[in-house]
């Protein structure tokens, strides 16, 4: 519980912080394509810590699950595959990079089922 609540947190911070950097950092050094990929990478990135955070809370209810607790590893992964690939796209111009972005994707699809099976298995 404790663990996702904390990685939640860290990955917000993260996203505002990236978000800040591409907005401010990144708008005369991208171009408007590179800037757009960038700005999915942070909000992808945001959706995700936030639903790790209720993971956590989730966990503080029910002890053990198996789903919550595949689900907020997989949106972790998601968000170093999904966002990171995004963000490394947007630095480095390098499109083979964007074929791991669906990767991360799927594993932010899983995570959303595991959360709906987890909900309807404990409440």
């Amino acid at each position: 519980m404790k663990a996702f609540i904390v990685i939640g947190a860290i990955n917000a911070f993260l996203a505002v912080a990236l978000g800040a950097f591409g907005a401010h950092g990144l708008k005369d050094k991208l171009d408007a394509h590179y800037l757009e990929i960038w700005k999915t990478g942070v909000t992808y990135q945001m959706f995700h810590a936030t639903g790790i955070l209720i993971i956590g809370l989730l966990l503080g209810k029910v002890a053990a699950s198996s789903q919550f607790t595949w689900s907020g590893w997989l949106m972790l992964a998601g968000i170093i595959l999904f966002s990171g690939s995004l963000y490394a796209l947007s630095l480095t111009k390098v499109g083979v990079l964007g074929a791991i972005t669906p990767i991360g994707g799927v594993c932010f699809l899983a995570a959303w089922v595991l959360m709906i099976i987890g909900a309807v298995k404990h409440f």
